[in-house]
């Protein structure tokens, strides 16, 4: 039987990626606010890291941060090549990824939609053969309680999930929920390696998924 993929899981290290241990893997995710405020330099220094990883494939989404992946649509290939997916899927050593960076509006962010149709538009783009789903923001209630108790994910996209059933759905968005959680047949990580305080203190998530969609994703080094 053939070994499981190792996925490598983080998100949110706004600017701190110099200062993150990235565990070895098959497939490194990223799944959105790596830089502060999106800019031309600050997305080309996490490029750079980014390309610097020695896993054989990468993931890598926007979040609402990265306003320069909005701005200027085109960039996100630029930087990171078929390893930036926005709405949109690739193939990984057979197991099916999709990645989006839309979350319900908050603030001027970037990436933002109303909550209800907008969101579920795109959403309704998630293939239903998904393995791993990566979005920057959490569905309602998973993983998405903030510090004052408030449960802040997409209503939509928990619809989505319930619908696709993927394997694995990683990511990020609020801080302070990180962690692990599963229910029915989907593994749900947000991956957020800042803190509140945006301390890049929390570890990379590291996940193994078997090649037998049969077989549910195993995590190795977490919370």
């Amino acid at each position: 039987m053939s070994s499981p993929l190792r996925f490598v899981l983080v998100s949110d290290t706004h600017m701190h990626h110099g200062r993150v241990f990235v565990p070895p893997g098959d497939v490194l995710v990223h799944a959105g606010d790596a830089t502060s405020r999106g800019t031309p330099a600050q997305l080309r220094s996490f490029a750079a890291f980014v390309a610097a990883q020695p896993h054989r494939h990468k993931v890598v989404i926007a979040g609402n941060h990265d306003f320069g992946l909005q701005q200027t649509p085109t960039l996100g290939a630029e930087l990171f090549g078929d390893a930036y997916l926005c709405d949109a899927g690739r193939e990984l050593d057979g197991l099916r990824a999709w990645g989006s960076p839309w979350q319900p509006w908050f603030h001027d962010w970037a990436f933002n939609l109303p909550r209800g149709a907008p969101l579920a538009e795109r959403w309704a783009l998630i293939p239903a053969d998904t393995d791993m789903l990566v979005t920057h923001g959490p569905p309602m209630g998973i993983l998405d309680r903030t510090a004052d108790g408030s449960h802040v994910g997409c209503e939509a996209l928990r619809e989505a999930v319930a619908r696709v059933r993927p394997r694995l759905h990683v990511f990020g968005h609020i801080h302070e929920a990180y962690g692990v959680h599963r229910e029915d047949d989907t593994l749900f990580v947000n991956a957020c390696v800042c803190t509140l305080d945006y301390e890049p203190d929390n570890a990379a998530i590291v996940i193994d998924v078997p090649r037998d969609r049969t077989r549910p994703p195993i995590v190795v080094a977490g919370p």
